[in-house]
């Protein structure tokens, strides 16, 4: 069966326990709601649903119940490579089941088959200033594609159907993936390397050929396949995922919704992490003379550095009590990379990783005083070449796309409703908490 045939069968095997769930045992408490938690951000309160990740704070990001370790090993790979066809693990967040080597090749030449990007698309793009922000260029194309939505013209022609318009958002998410790594690629060599786009290469998978349009050779392939697959996906309440969700739940299109998602990623709160972690990272070996420092001296300048006010940026996560394994994989590539296990850059960031985490735990403000994603991928990213910081939140924007399509495709196909979550006021809260006025 086809990838949207085996997907057809999961929603209508899935769709009773969802109703079941609502009707039978719709009074049953998942939790309680603190004043803190309204007031912060909704901080830990069970209000989302997802099946395709979870993010355990011991274990890490899950993907469809596996670890990133068993995603890696499970998934079929490229020939010549260790790591996997992203196509393949399309198929694996969509229906949750490990897919074929021909299962991973169907997806491959689908995705090749919608590839083509619309001219229109490249007259926005080369309108816009050179010195605009490459995030807003990447949702401004996104956008701009919105009239080539399936969903939204079978809505405005009157072909709404509840049960089916999954099949119309499947076929908008796939179609929006497989041009993703054109548009991204291209608006990198437009803008960063003298306005010379390279043409997509057929023969290519997926992360392949956005190495091969990126203009960088042989690992860089399977830094973008790795990369893709371990920004994908991080549960649904991340900004991202969530507003992608809460756009789409107003029966907007993948379009709309998926160019909201980029936006909330371009926060320096959210995706513009990496690229801090990278610059403080390096401002802080000009510190240190440009050269490696002992131990101690590192010590010592990471508690100066807390000890001015400052944070160590790339380490705490707001969940993880543990390394964050996407940082454990990025390294784990570092380390077997020759030319890049030796690069001082990585060399710093491995001390850090070292001595970071006592200085943290000794300081006792941190609740987690490991890494996280973001302390470890700018680093590879400008070992091979890709030394413009604002285009790293690009990157991670294409990665996202993989998860958070995959949960508006199920969003969509077990009906969930318009988001609208209920405010209070400030009088309220002091009421409800006994402040007498």
């Amino acid at each position: 069966m086809s990838l949207k045939e085996v997907l057809a069968k999961k929603i209508e095997a899935h769709r009773p326990r969802t109703t079941r769930l609502v009707k039978e045992y719709g009074d049953v408490k998942v939790g309680e709601v603190t004043i803190s938690q309204v007031i912060g951000g909704m901080r830990g309160i069970k209000s989302l649903v997802t099946d395709i990740s979870y993010l355990d704070p011991m274990e890490g990001i899950r993907f469809r119940g596996m670890t990133i370790p068993e995603t890696f090993a499970a998934l079929p790979k490229v020939p010549g490579s260790e790591y996997p066809y992203v196509e393949g693990f399309w198929w694996l967040l969509l229906t949750g089941d490990v897919p074929t080597m021909e299962q991973t090749l169907e997806v491959v030449a689908d995705w090749k088959a919608r590839s083509q990007v619309p001219e229109y698309v490249w007259d926005i793009l080369r309108t816009m200033p050179r010195d605009t922000h490459p995030m807003t260029m990447f949702s401004a194309a996104i956008l701009a594609m919105q009239r080539e939505s399936i969903f939204a013209k079978n809505y405005a022609a009157g072909k709404f159907n509840k049960m089916t318009c999954w099949e119309d958002m499947y076929e908008d998410c796939n179609n929006l993936l497989a041009k993703l790594p054109t548009i991204a690629a291209y608006i990198y060599r437009m803008k960063y390397k003298g306005d010379t786009p390279i043409a997509p290469n057929p023969e290519l998978d997926w992360g392949g050929n956005f190495a091969h349009m990126m203009g960088i050779g042989k690992p860089y392939d399977d830094v973008a396949r790795m990369y893709f697959i371990l920004h994908s996906d991080h549960e649904s309440g991340n900004v991202s995922a969530h507003t992608t969700h809460l756009v789409a739940s107003a029966l907007s299109d993948a379009y709309y919704s998926l160019s909201a998602g980029i936006n909330g990623l371009a926060g320096p709160l959210h995706g513009l992490a990496n690229q801090e972690v990278l610059a403080w990272t390096q401002n802080f070996m000009q510190k240190l003379g440009g050269k490696l420092p002992t131990k101690e001296e590192l010590e010592k300048a990471l508690w100066d550095t807390l000890n001015s006010g400052q944070v160590i940026p790339g380490y705490g996560h707001a969940v993880l009590r543990k390394t964050d394994p996407r940082y454990t994989s990025q390294r784990e590539f570092c380390l077997k990379t020759p030319g890049l296990k030796d690069y001082p850059l990585f060399q710093l960031v491995s001390m850090i990783y070292e001595v970071a985490p006592k200085v943290l735990m000794e300081h006792g403000k941190a609740k987690n005083p490991w890494p996280n994603v973001d302390a470890q991928s700018g680093v590879i990213q400008w070992y091979y070449g890709v030394t413009e910081y604002d285009f790293y939140t690009v990157l991670f924007g294409v990665g996202r796309a993989l998860g958070v399509l995959a949960n508006i495709t199920w969003d969509r196909a077990l009906g969930y409703p318009i988001e609208r979550p209920k405010s209070v006021t400030t009088d309220m809260l002091e009421e409800i908490a006994g402040i007498k006025k």
